[in-house]
């Protein structure tokens, strides 16, 4: 037989109608629930291990919440005393010491990570011990994250910037000429991955699922000549990339616009992306007539993302290029449809910025 209750509980009506709200209305804690229920189980003269049983708890539980009850009421029973906050373990001038090392690199490392942290930290005497997490709470409450390395390429913006820039701002501007067609070209290489175990379609009530695991079988090159104007591109898959292949580019480039009295090209600084090339791979009479063919535009040294055919690049990525490609004949047949499809649609770009606007951007950078 169970052991007899030592707390007497004796609900008072108001008392009695909160709790059995509570048990139906379902809107607070789990505990605080149980809770309640014990403590109507409870005025109903049941003893402590036949309560526990009825609830899934300890007999000490049921026992627990009867004293409460008695020494503080229903409030004392249903919820837990606020527990006092710990002091900081780190008080303001510490906490500034351990942001101004988070700020500084470590000798002999990388970076700091947080147990190097807190052992310098103690190494200074800064405080006598403190463990790691300690550490990685205090710089992330002040946004600092000593373990991220962000890289960036940042162009020198200056008289070279500007010029180069507004050629190729200016170059957009101009209406469709077809006797000089305006060509964004641009190159990228691209890894081949295959899978190590053939993955599995799709079925109903189940998505596809491949494995994690790949094998690289090399890499090829992609070639991008793309008329904004137009909304037409021309993708060519390479097995290298080099001067040879640049000049044969442009030979197509010069075949694919028989009637086109100039060809304006605009490209980055890349050293291939040169008339040099042309002369390392061809006769010099002919490179020179080839050379005379094109207008050319250079963008900005890191910037890019003034070129067109970067956009070509990303829609490629996210539309065609997500999936794993084992040589270059699968690659060749997926940019094939990719390439189709979107120049039957005729894809243009809707170009933005403009020289005025970048003269307003850049103001800083032109003279007074």
């Amino acid at each position: 037989m169970g052991r007899q209750k030592q707390w007497v509980v004796k609900l008072s009506d108001d008392e009695r109608q909160q709790l059995t709200d509570m048990t139906r209305k379902g809107v607070h804690s789990a505990r605080v629930m149980t809770r309640a229920r014990l403590l109507l189980l409870s005025e109903q003269g049941l003893l402590d291990q036949e309560v526990a049983q009825r609830q899934g708890v300890n007999a000490a539980t049921v026992a627990s919440i009867r004293k409460k009850y008695a020494e503080g009421g229903l409030q004392a029973a249903l919820y837990e005393k606020e527990r006092p906050k710990q002091p900081p373990k780190l008080d303001p001038q510490q906490t500034a010491i351990l942001i101004a090392e988070v700020c500084s690199t470590p000798e002999g490392r990388e970076k700091w990570t947080m147990q190097l942290l807190a052992d310098r930290l103690v190494t200074l005497g800064v405080v006598d011990s403190i463990s790691d997490e300690t550490v990685r709470r205090t710089p992330e409450k002040n946004a600092l994250k000593p373990w991220q390395v962000q890289s960036w390429c940042v162009a020198q913006v200056g008289a070279d910037f500007v010029w180069r820039m507004e050629a190729v701002l200016d170059t957009y501007a101009q209406p469709y000429d077809a006797s000089r067609p305006v060509i964004c070209f641009d190159e990228k290489s691209y890894q081949l991955l295959d899978h190590v175990r053939e993955p599995l379609p799709p079925v109903p009530g189940f998505p596809a699922r491949v494995d994690h695991e790949y094998k690289r079988c090399g890499t090829v090159n992609f070639f991008v000549a793309f008329e904004p104007l137009t909304g037409q591109r021309t993708v060519t898959v390479t097995e290298r990339r080099g001067n040879a292949e640049f000049a044969a580019q442009l030979q197509s480039l010069e075949v694919h616009y028989p009637e086109a009295e100039k060809i304006t090209l605009v490209l980055d600084q890349l050293s291939t992306h040169s008339p040099a090339a042309l002369y390392q791979h061809l006769p010099a009479e002919e490179a020179r007539q080839l050379t005379r063919r094109f207008e050319w535009v250079h963008t900005p040294k890191h910037a890019s993302w003034l070129n067109m055919a970067e956009l070509e690049w990303s829609a490629l990525q996210r539309q065609c290029l997500g999936q794993r490609l084992a040589s270059k004949e699968a690659v060749e047949r997926e940019i094939h449809a990719w390439e189709t499809d979107r120049n039957a649609r005729a894809v243009r770009v809707n170009w933005q910025f403009s020289t005025p606007a970048a003269r307003e951007k850049l103001g800083r950078h032109y003279p007074a």
